[in-house]
């Protein structure tokens, strides 16, 4: 990355507290490394674990060279739970595996159930479930006390005017079971929401190998900011590390199209934020592990849930949160799952803010060429700028993540700054 605001660390090799005293530090098992598990892969290499990584290794879930690279792979159908368990179970037999990793959010509980059986600290499996199950989260939170947004599960039609009667409009629909905004969209009317949910139920599209399967969250539309709060909890203490402003598109949608680290928030707003987080992770039984947990901030800021991830945030999140606060998230997940002080993820600060700007191009079906690229890499602040979706690809709909085009990492001195940054480097880069 040029300019970067720091380097690559050079390898630490520490041994686990569970396997001091024996010949090296151990293997690491990272399950379908994308996004941020890539982060994983090379977190544990640079803290001296052999790694073995289980991953599909095609078509959407294929891996990149440098995750090849960093250790043994194990393909197999990371979603076939006892296909994926057998396959580890014998990857890692005569080895002293000192953790178990989910390298995306689909397979958080499928982690836990292997880091269970194989006798690692993990989360329990029924909070891992909770965390993916948008239902269950909500139910599990709000019996907690704590506030969530109106909400029902519907199916059919009529399960869906029944939601609707309960919730009210504006309303928010979206998969119990996703990611990455597929299909999460604001609905004014009943006929809105009745065609965001055949849209969803029509689409042919799968996100990893998986299908959604027609089941969606109906829930109250929270006005307000939208954040994300990215931490950890270890002995079930919820720590908070940078809270990310996040950046949308216009609605019905809700596309990310970038983050800005940390959000410009008063010390009373933020103060809350982490108690109502750690209240979160409580009430879903998450006892270890990172998080990522999105909220709205509504009224006068109050924090309510809008899902959990107990896995590390993607879209580069981790490099602006390393950037500003020097805590390597993937650094702390790999130390706190094979029992290491998680002083390893540390280090100097490099940066008082950082942010990421997606590129989009609304209205295109592909592209041929692309205008500004050289230009913003030039920018004062810019330390990485790419572009992943190449000339006469097709472009998806500005509906969810999958309609980004790359993207520019900056930083900046202040959160005003920072924001004029997005702007300004957004607007430099043109598709046609």
């Amino acid at each position: 990355m040029s300019g970067a605001p720091f380097t690559d660390r050079p390898p630490v090799t520490a041994t686990p507290a569970a396997t001091a005293g024996q010949d090296g530090p151990g293997t690491v098992v990272v399950v379908e490394p994308m996004s941020a598990g890539e982060a994983l892969v090379k977190a544990a290499t640079d803290l001296g674990f052999e790694v073995v990584v289980a991953s599909f290794d095609a078509e959407d879930r294929t891996l990149s060279p440098s995750v090849r690279r960093a250790g043994t792979v194990v393909r197999v159908d990371t979603n076939d739970d006892r296909a994926l368990d057998d396959a580890v179970l014998t990857a890692v037999a005569g080895r002293r595996v000192a953790a178990v990793l989910p390298g995306f959010e689909f397979y958080v509980p499928a982690a836990a159930r292997l880091a269970a059986r194989l006798g690692r600290p993990t989360l329990p499996v029924r909070a891992a479930e909770a965390c993916r199950d948008k239902e269950l989260m909500r139910g599990a939170v709000a019996a907690a006390g704590l506030r969530v947004p109106r909400h029902a599960v519907a199916v059919t039609a009529a399960e869906l005017a029944a939601a609707a009667d309960h919730v009210g409009f504006p309303c928010v629909v979206k998969p119990t079971r996703s990611a990455g905004s597929v299909h999460v969209t604001r609905a004014d009317t009943l006929a809105d929401l009745r065609a965001a949910h055949r849209r969803m139920v029509d689409d042919p599209r799968r996100d990893l190998g998986r299908a959604l399967d027609g089941r969606v969250l109906v829930e109250e539309y929270i006005a307000g900011p939208e954040v994300s709060a990215e931490g950890y909890v270890t002995d079930g203490r919820s720590t908070v590390v940078a809270v990310t402003r996040k950046m949308l598109g216009p609605e019905p949608f809700f596309v990310e199209t970038g983050h800005l680290v940390p959000a410009d928030l008063p010390a009373p707003a933020r103060a809350e934020i982490d108690r109502y987080v750690a209240a979160v992770t409580a009430a879903l039984g998450v006892t270890t592990g990172p998080f990522h947990c999105e909220l709205r901030l509504a009224g006068g800021g109050d924090p309510v849930l809008i899902e959990l991830g107990a896995r590390l945030p993607g879209d580069h999140i981790v490099d602006l949160v390393e950037a500003v606060t020097g805590v390597s998230l993937p650094r702390a997940a790999v130390a706190l799952a094979a029992g290491l002080d998680a002083d390893v993820a540390v280090r100097a600060p490099q940066a008082k803010h950082a942010g990421i700007r997606f590129f989009t191009a609304p209205g295109l079906a592909s592209y041929s060429s692309v205008r500004g690229l050289d230009a913003v890499g030039r920018e004062p602040g810019v330390w990485d700028v790419a572009v992943a979706v190449a000339p006469g690809e097709p472009i998806a709909p500005p509906e969810d993540f999958r309609c980004r085009l790359g993207h520019v990492l900056f930083v900046a001195d202040s959160a005003a700054e920072a924001e004029q940054r997005w702007h300004h480097l957004g607007e430099q880069v043109r598709f046609d």
